[in-house]
């Protein structure tokens, strides 16, 4: 449990210092690339979206398969935020990985 918990990090937090260079890297790499997968990414997620929405009509469930995916694009996205709009230098991969996001309610 003790290495779950070693594991996560807070993923919006704010750095003080910043590269210059990584700002024009960031053109390329972020806006670009990034940018690309997040879209072709996207509008397959739409789809599987607008099918889900079929399944769950007609079958009155969810596809697990459809879930996934979305859950997929999901994460990505998440995943890339805060470097997209320039909170960290920390690159994060163009290609989506395995990632899981939780939410922690705040008492």
């Amino acid at each position: 449990m003790a290495e779950e918990k070693a594991a996560l990090k807070q993923l919006f937090v704010y750095e003080h210092d910043a590269s210059r260079v990584e700002l024009f890297v960031r053109i390329v790499y972020a806006w670009i690339c990034i940018a690309v997968v997040l879209t072709i990414y996207g509008l397959i997620a739409e789809i599987c979206i607008l099918i889900q929405w079929f399944v769950i009509l007609i079958l009155g469930r969810r596809s697990e398969g459809l879930s996934n995916f979305i859950k997929g694009y999901l994460e990505y996205y998440v995943h890339v935020l805060s470097y997209y709009f320039l909170m960290t230098d920390k690159r994060p991969g163009i290609l989506p990985k395995k990632v899981e996001i939780y939410e922690k309610e705040e008492e």
